[in-house]
């Protein structure tokens, strides 16, 4: 099976004299879906950033989607993220534009046909069950409404990997057992890698899933 993720001795932080994440070494299965867990200021969320490019490894290497992400240059990496979607966890919506121009943000920077950006946004709204809030602005949804949008959006390019800080973390019980069948939903049917940290891994989940767990600095796979 092909390799979406490998790091080798890799190590992240935010100076160069401290490190969160020091001297791993771990790969993920493209088509796999994985929960990253560990305490509060352990590393997740950093690691997290690391596989869209926000934090550059200090040393070792990492490789996602088959692009080394160490010394990347700007236009590879614009180009990677056009494969990736990420679920933040504060949303981060485009507060001046409507549900359904946020959910189709990826595509208007993919240069979709306008066609193709309707259609699938369509389709989307109807998977969140958000079609009557088209039109509306961030501000005038509920925090559960506002994910579910910023999961829509992560959908809308079907990315080859999906990354999720956090995604249920503030959400009522509907809308949390909405974002994992979307994101069960996108591995199984569109075969993205799904990558999600989390402080709890939901007893629901209906399909198989690697366990990954972060500690002092350091990474486990939990059988």
């Amino acid at each position: 099976m092909d390799k979406v993720i490998v790091a080798q001795n890799l190590s992240l932080g935010y100076s160069k004299d401290e490190f969160i994440i020091k001297d791993i070494s771990f790969s993920i299965d493209s088509g796999s879906f994985v929960f990253i867990t560990g305490a509060s200021g352990s590393g997740k969320s950093t690691l997290l950033k690391s596989l869209y490019g926000a934090l550059k490894p200090e040393t070792g290497s990492l490789v996602v989607a088959g692009v080394e992400l160490k010394g990347v240059n700007k236009s590879k990496l614009n180009l990677l993220r056009k494969h990736i979607g990420i679920v933040f966890q504060d949303y981060k919506l485009i507060k001046e534009w409507t549900v359904e121009k946020n959910i189709m943000l990826p595509l208007l920077v993919g240069g979709y046909d306008k066609k193709v950006q309707q259609d699938q946004v369509e389709k989307l709204l109807s998977h969140v069950r958000l079609k009557h809030q088209a039109l509306k602005y961030p501000k005038e949804l509920s925090g559960g409404e506002q994910q579910r949008v910023a999961m829509a959006r992560a959908l809308s390019n079907n990315p080859v990997l999906i990354l999720a800080d956090e995604p249920t973390g503030n959400l009522d019980d509907y809308s949390s057992q909405l974002i994992w069948n979307l994101l069960e939903g996108a591995n199984k049917d569109l075969d993205s890698t799904v990558i999600v940290v989390t402080h709890h891994i939901p007893e629901s989940m209906r399909i198989e899933y690697k366990h990954f767990h972060i500690e002092f600095g350091k990474i486990h796979e939990r059988i």
